[in-house]
């Protein structure tokens, strides 16, 4: 790059070509250097939890001036307790198997050559997230772990908080010999630095974006740089006709109610007809209990009549609707074949679950059915990648490609071949068609 180039480049393609510079030092060092940067991390966090804790109620106190929600003030929020959580989940990290190097694949041909398979890091990784500051360190941590330099572009309203702890990351790492650079904050808090992040194909090698729904469309949709689809979780919970229905009220409400807010909790309830009779009455006291409003069908409201649970008339909006909230469609369906049916049209590919006693049922649901996690007799609160034993992850991709389901480790990593011979060199008489 000449000097001339250096004067004129945005600052948002400077650190992004800054990041791939520190990707290309910070990919063949070994776990024990990557763990003794993350370990600094931990103790930096907590030695300067004072300094991150003052940034955030600046942000804080400008959401409440702004009138944000209780719910996502309480999410911009941290504490002291909050941050020795942080750099606790930081040690974890540190803990867990270093995916790169790893060997996919490993063999030997007829002709001597070896060839193995081996994970790599993806190079420099884009993160755009909403206003969860905790995101800035796991996002950091994993990257980190995996080998990849990491772009940060959270959300305006933890702009300070942001800062803060990026400063604090990079200090860290600096202390630890590494590049700081394998960390860096997109600079501006205007929709123009997230533009630009996307545009920049050939310095950034994924994004990856966390949040609602029109963050993820919005980057999916405009990017130019290849994206991970952490996807919304319209997530349903199918009871079958032959199930326990004890079981199934306690899978509902653990789906629905443990934590409304978040994407594997479940938006819709369908009943096979065969147990709606028995069975709503069960679930809709339950919920009635839990304070979540029914969105239902006509079968649905007719069940609820004396129930005392509020019920109002399902849309067909509601069919597609991520509440996030204490609202749940619900319809009864009147077979298997039915609920996959409702699934196929209205899911995101999130989490799907049945409820069902029948092992035949079990195992048309999980065939039938195309989501990146599908549950039997279990709640959709355990997609996630802790949950998995991963022990930590980045997101939860919906999409096909690359990864889906839960992202750990090994999804911050691609592979490359090694090829190695001795002299070999290519018979044309064995060469194929078209190579």
């Amino acid at each position: 790059m000449t000097s001339n180039q250096a004067t004129t480049e945005s600052p948002v393609l400077a650190v992004a070509r800054r990041a791939r510079e520190a990707a290309a030092e910070l990919a063949p060092l070994p776990r024990r250097v990557k763990d003794a940067a993350l370990l600094a991390i931990a103790d930096a966090l907590v030695a300067r939890s004072a300094e991150i804790t003052a940034a955030n109620a600046e942000d804080v106190e400008r959401a409440r001036a702004a009138g944000t929600a209780e719910s996502v003030i309480d999410r911009l929020t941290l504490t002291e307790e909050r941050v020795a959580a942080i750099a606790s989940d930081v040690r974890d990290v540190a803990g867990l198997p270093d995916p790169v190097g790893e060997v996919l694949r490993g063999y030997t041909l007829p002709n001597g050559l070896d060839v193995r398979q081996v994970r790599v890091p993806l190079g420099v990784v884009g993160i755009i997230y909403e206003a969860r500051p905790n995101v800035t360190v796991d996002a950091a941590a994993l990257c980190l772990k995996s080998g990849n330099a990491v772009l940060l572009r959270g959300s305006a309203s933890a702009y300070r908080s942001n800062t803060a702890l990026i400063a604090v990351l990079r200090d860290a790492v600096a202390g630890a010999c590494l590049p700081a650079d394998v960390i860096q904050l997109v600079p501006g808090e205007s929709r123009d630095s997230v533009q630009e992040l996307m545009r920049a194909r050939g310095l950034v090698d994924v994004l990856i974006p966390r949040g609602g729904a029109s963050l993820i469309r919005t980057v999916v949709e405009g990017s130019t740089v290849p994206v991970i689809e952490t996807g919304t979780g319209n997530c349903h919970v199918y009871v079958d006709a032959h199930t326990d229905l004890a079981m199934a009220v306690g899978i509902l409400l653990n789906s629905k109610a443990q934590r409304v807010s978040v994407c594997n909790s479940a938006e819709t309830l369908l009943v096979h007809q065969d147990v709606a009779e028995e069975f709503l009455p069960l679930a809709l006291a339950a919920l009635a209990g839990a304070g979540v409003t029914v969105h239902g069908d006509e079968a649905v409201l007719k069940a609820a009549e004396g129930t005392g649970a509020t019920v109002v008339p399902a849309t067909e909006q509601d069919w597609e609707t991520e509440y996030l909230s204490y609202d749940l469609a619900a319809a009864v369906v009147p077979s298997l074949d039915a609920a996959v049916a409702h699934i196929r049209r209205w899911s995101s590919g999130h989490t799907e679950a049945i409820v069902t006693t029948s092992q035949a049922a079990a195992r048309r649901f999980t065939q039938l059915v195309d989501a990146a996690t599908v549950a039997v007799n279990a709640s959709t609160r355990f997609t996630d990648g802790g949950e998995f034993g991963f022990g930590a992850e980045i997101g939860i991709s919906t999409q096909k490609l690359h990864a889906r389901g839960p992202m750990g480790l090994p999804e911050l990593t691609s592979s490359k071949y090694i090829v190695t011979g001795d002299g070999h060199v290519r018979d044309e008489a064995t060469q194929t068609v078209g190579s």
